[in-house]
């Protein structure tokens, strides 16, 4: 592309490598379990891949789907598809097959992109797809003609690539079973990274240890593609395991990272924590849940900066974030929001905008909102109006402006950082012919921050006990969706027709668990 960029292309990120590999061509862009690829290397393999996408058709308004685990090949094959126009979907490998057929369905991408960990589960999921989809292996993708081999297209020219055009599609537990795909613009990336830079500084000394997966947005959006806009290194890796970590900070000497609480708690309780070398750790960002204040202590004793925050995938993530000089005095506290976000708080009866200190339904605008739910008009017109992203949660406002997150309208728990919809699970417990009715609530859990409960009505004459409906579950969910328990009752709590009384339904649970624990 030559020339000035016009009005609606200012915040493409297809040109980041480039701007890198002009700067600090030698500097290193990814340590990828010990194989560096440093800016200019970066560059190199993205224009390739670049110039082989467009010869197998893939261009703008295009979409990538892959099933692989976290990898410098995906940093490649991001950036590649942000040069042609084409959109990123990262699947989670934690699905399963079924879930899985569900999400490539609804986004109908040009190419599948799986690696050796995961074609088993790619060709199961071929197997419940009504129409095929080109799969190609993620390390195949440089090999001349491999991509074109693949999508059969013929080649495609290279268009001018828009602020609007989608970057990123990164699927969303919803209070509903169908799956939900959000849209991150290059608009919504750009200004979510430049919004985080403004409270989370990074430059070309810092390291960043990377240990969210790709298929969520905070895997991107949570320092990564910052730390390749401003040249910095981002040690990147594929799953978490606490003792690995401890010694990658000490090896690379990590400056800053992000993890949900349930992963600094293993950190904390791993025997090397007392004297692991944390020197170089100047900050650490949470996210999913807040920390308990415990943790919050065990990091700060060991002089590490915490960066609590909220956020959701619909705005970016990001939306409130607390400094860590606050962090002991206002835990459990999500913050105030970061630069270039605006919130309000509304009614959740009226919808009225609430002024000053008080209670409601969490609202964020900025240019770092999403587009919408992909093929889901319906779904994007409920969250997004009035010229808000309406979250679904309900915070508090305190007279200093901080918020706290106190309720779902929605009833998503989070378990280990992932989001669970108990809608999804109660249908999957439906599905099994001895259940009636099921319900499904997050419960308070010490490793996990939340775990499922179930209660379940059986079907007159029914045969089934807990072992077996836990196995009906995993069947088709994934695990950390799976409940930790289930209880059969003989009815379930409704205000409605058909609708769970949720207040009575969690006073059950909260009955039936403490009977268990007294015996």
């Amino acid at each position: 592309m030559s020339g000035p960029p016009a009005d609606d292309d200012l915040h493409t990120l297809g040109r980041w490598p480039a701007d890198r590999a002009r700067i600090t061509p030698g500097q290193r862009a990814v340590v990828d379990r010990g194989v560096v690829l440093t800016y200019g290397e970066l560059e190199t393999r993205v224009e390739r891949l670049t110039r082989a996408l467009l010869e197998a058709g893939v261009g703008r308004g295009r979409r990538v789907a892959t099933l692989v685990g976290n990898s410098a090949d995906q940093v490649v094959l991001l950036f590649a598809c942000a040069r042609v126009g084409a959109a990123l979907a990262p699947l989670s490998w934690r699905l399963t097959a079924f879930e899985l057929a569900r999400q490539v369905e609804l986004l109908d991408p040009v190419l599948l992109v799986v690696e050796e960990e995961t074609a088993p589960l790619a060709r199961a999921v071929g197997e419940r797809l009504a129409h095929r989809v080109g799969t190609a292996s993620l390390g195949d993708l440089d090999r001349p003609g491999a991509v074109r081999e693949v999508t059969g297209l013929g080649a495609v020219p290279q268009q001018q690539v828009r602020d609007e055009d989608p970057l990123l599609v990164v699927f969303t537990s919803g209070s509903t079973t169908a799956p939900k795909a959000a849209v991150l613009s290059h608009r919504t990336c750009w200004w979510t990274n430049l919004s985080l830079s403004r409270t989370l500084e990074l430059t070309e000394r810092d390291v960043v240890l990377a240990v969210l997966p790709q298929f969520h947005a905070g895997g991107w959006n949570i320092q990564p593609l910052l730390a390749w806009w401003t040249g910095a290194t981002v040690v990147l890796e594929r799953t978490f395991d606490p003792g690995r970590a401890l010694s990658l900070i000490a090896e690379h000497r990590v400056t800053t990272m992000m993890g949900v609480p349930t992963q600094y708690l293993l950190l904390a309780e791993h025997p090397d924590f007392r004297d692991a070398d944390l020197t170089s750790l100047r900050s650490a960002v949470v996210g999913g849940a807040p920390m308990p204040p415990p943790l919050l202590r065990t990091f700060h004793a060991r002089g590490v900066a915490l960066t609590q925050g909220y956020g959701l995938t619909e705005a970016g993530p990001n939306v409130l974030c607390l400094p860590p000089h606050q962090a002991t005095e206002r835990a459990g506290w999500a913050g105030v929001p970061y630069p270039h976000v605006e919130v309000a708080l509304a009614d959740p009866v009226t919808g009225e905008l609430r002024t000053g200190a008080g209670t409601g339904e969490l609202l964020v605008r900025g240019p770092g909102v999403f587009t919408g739910y992909l093929h889901d008009p319906e779904s994007t017109a409920a969250v997004l109006h009035d010229g808000w992203l309406w979250t679904g949660d309900v915070a508090v406002r305190d007279d200093q402006g901080y918020l706290r997150i106190v309720d779902r309208l929605r009833n998503i728990y989070i378990s280990g950082g992932e989001n669970v919809a108990p809608a999804e699970v109660e249908a999957t417990l439906r599905r099994h012919p001895a259940v009636a009715q099921a319900a499904v609530v997050g419960v308070p859990h010490e490793r996990w921050g939340e775990v499922g409960t179930a209660l379940v009505v059986l079907r007159p004459g029914a045969a089934t006990d807990e072992r077996d409906l836990l196995e009906h579950c995993r069947a088709s969910l994934a695990p950390f969706k799976v409940p930790d328990q289930v209880i059969t009752v003989a009815e379930i709590p409704q205000v409605g027709i058909g609708k769970a009384d949720l207040v009575a339904v969690r006073a059950l649970v909260q009955r039936a668990r403490t009977e268990e624990a007294r015996t």
